[in-house]
């Protein structure tokens, strides 16, 4: 039988609000996390912003500003994590990349870059901290079902067509889950992959490294 007894119940997850673009707000929340977690063991670095078009399409202002979140964002969040992670014993970061990062897509220059650094930035730092005992990985989703794709597809001439175009390039048929990113993440933070790191591990629906002969051929 359930047990409905309030005082049975899990406490509610914790929230910190945190600005990535700026270093005092990353420090206050991390700190902030330390202290009513009594550690840290784990980072996933989550926080990004989209941009389209292609290198001529957005100024220098617009390439710092995401270039600011999606990277540097990540930066100010590990830098400040660092020192609480290397007292875990089975400390990992992980990274939000994406398919941008190792694929061409149109319309793409600004976001396309920014993961691509991600990815780099990835390797430096499973690098640099593999020998103090913190795991380093990321995660490179395809095209996946969130709110900013749903936007996206809301301001195109023809959303329905424009749908079944993202669906139609990954070889699943069908655009990524949230919860299959999330299951992905899951993995690379638990002491399950303990012996994983500097890896992309990619959510994509195969559209990486797979190259599928069109149905009926």
């Amino acid at each position: 039988m359930l047990d409905l007894d309030p005082s049975s119940v899990e406490k509610p997850l914790l929230g910190h609000r945190a600005d990535v673009s700026d270093d005092a707000s990353v420090r206050q929340a991390v700190a902030a996390a330390v202290t009513d977690l009594g550690g840290l063991d784990v980072v996933v670095n989550n926080a990004g912003i989209g941009a389209q078009g292609t290198v001529e399409d957005n100024d220098d202002e617009e390439w710092h500003r995401v270039f600011d979140v999606n990277v540097l964002g990540m930066v100010r969040v590990a830098r400040a994590a660092l020192p609480h992670l290397r007292e875990s014993s089975h400390a990992a970061i992980v990274n939000t990349c994406s398919i941008a990062a190792t694929a061409g897509l149109p319309q793409r220059a600004l976001y396309s870059a920014t993961k691509g650094a991600v990815y780099s930035l990835t390797l430096a730092m499973a690098a640099d901290h593999l020998r103090e005992g913190v795991r380093v990985n990321c995660v490179n989703p395809g095209t996946a079902d969130t709110p900013w794709v749903g936007r996206l597809l809301d301001s195109a001439s023809d959303p329905a067509a424009e749908r079944a175009a993202l669906a139609a390039r990954q070889p699943s048929g069908r655009l990524v889950s949230a919860a299959e990113v999330a299951g992905a993440i899951a993995y690379l933070a638990s002491p399950l992959s303990g012996a994983t790191t500097g890896t992309s591990l990619a959510v994509d629906g195969g559209m990486q490294g797979l190259r599928l002969r069109p149905v009926g051929q």
